[in-house]
């Protein structure tokens, strides 16, 4: 069943965060996931990226909740251990939880990812504070939301951009985006899956690539 777009865009603050909580939640994958990492006790866990949004495309849009999902991406915040060898790690802790289970997940510590971003882009990006402020940092506000349990266990969204690009369908890069390039070519990706997207391309005088 598809929404009434025009419906959604138009309720509260509160009436549009129930609707995509239930969207992100609509796939059993990012609940079971988040109590795994909550039972290992993993610093600020954190599901964005990919699965998130695209479960609120696929409500939107009336597809299954898992559409178009390739991975999970599990971030963490952990600053006393850097090391990639702890983030190798933790990844290899979270594959054979899920070993018996038909999805792939990522796990990336987030207070690290300043030092391999910065080499592999040659950007000066400082060292982010939390697994909330990676959120703010994708390459559109349209991706920028997170799940997350809170001190009760309660899965709660963190969407410091709102809703309205997300649920407009709307997809824009950041200001600050440093990858056309990739930019363009995730556009050209997602609009094969989801033809109701709109999509912001920019020009090609940027180069590197971004993940979002």
């Amino acid at each position: 069943m598809v929404v009434d777009l025009g419906e959604i865009r138009e309720a509260n603050r509160d009436v549009q965060s129930r609707f995509v909580l239930d969207a992100v939640l609509a796939n059993p994958h990012h609940l079971a996931i988040l109590q795994d990492a909550r039972v290992r006790a993993l610093p600020q866990p954190f599901l964005m990226a990919g699965s998130v949004y695209k479960a609120v495309w696929n409500a939107l849009t009336g597809r299954a909740p898992d559409y178009g999902v390739n991975d999970y991406d599990l971030a963490y915040f952990d600053p006393a251990d850097l090391s990639a060898a702890r983030e190798a790690q933790v990844q290899a802790e979270i594959g054979r939880a899920f070993a018996q289970s038909p999805i792939i997940v990522e796990a990336c510590n987030q207070a690290r990812v300043h030092i391999w971003f910065n080499a592999v882009f040659g950007t000066q990006r400082q060292a982010l504070s939390s697994s909330f402020q990676a959120v703010e940092h994708f390459a559109s506000r349209t991706h920028a939301i997170g799940l997350y349990l809170d001190k009760s266990g309660q899965p709660s969204l963190h969407a410091p951009f709102g809703f309205e690009d997300l649920l407009s369908l709307h997809v824009r890069p950041a200001p600050d985006l440093s990858g056309a390039d990739g930019w363009n070519a995730k556009c050209d990706e997602q609009s094969r899956l989801w033809h109701e997207l709109r999509f912001v391309r920019v020009g090609l005088a940027l180069s590197g690539k971004m993940k979002s």
